[in-house]
């Protein structure tokens, strides 16, 4: 995925979910955060599942600077064999109109 957008892009965040042999695996609850460059931050609750693991959800970015997203995954029980976070982030370039 490319790490720089524009104003008025939708960025499709995708997070992947692995167990300890590497295969990817749901998590009973997924949720998906952001945060805009003022610091404003937001929760998807229920993300799109597109394959078993592989999540994601889409920003609608409005604003030039950093914006941090996160995944994070959990199972009922056991715990160990669903659960993990990824957290990383994008630029959005200032536009001149």
């Amino acid at each position: 995925m490319a790490n720089k957008y524009e104003v008025g892009d939708l960025v499709r965040i995708t997070g992947t979910f692995t167990n300890a042999a590497g295969a990817n695996v749901d998590p009973t609850i997924v949720r998906g955060k952001y945060k805009d460059p003022s610091g404003n931050a937001a929760t998807e609750s229920s993300p799109t599942n597109s394959a078993v693991g592989v999540y994601y959800f889409d920003i609608d970015v409005d604003e030039a600077g950093i914006w941090y997203y996160r995944f994070e995954g959990e199972s009922a029980a056991p715990a160990s064999t669903a659960q993990g976070a990824n957290e990383s982030y994008f630029n959005v370039s200032s536009s001149q109109f």
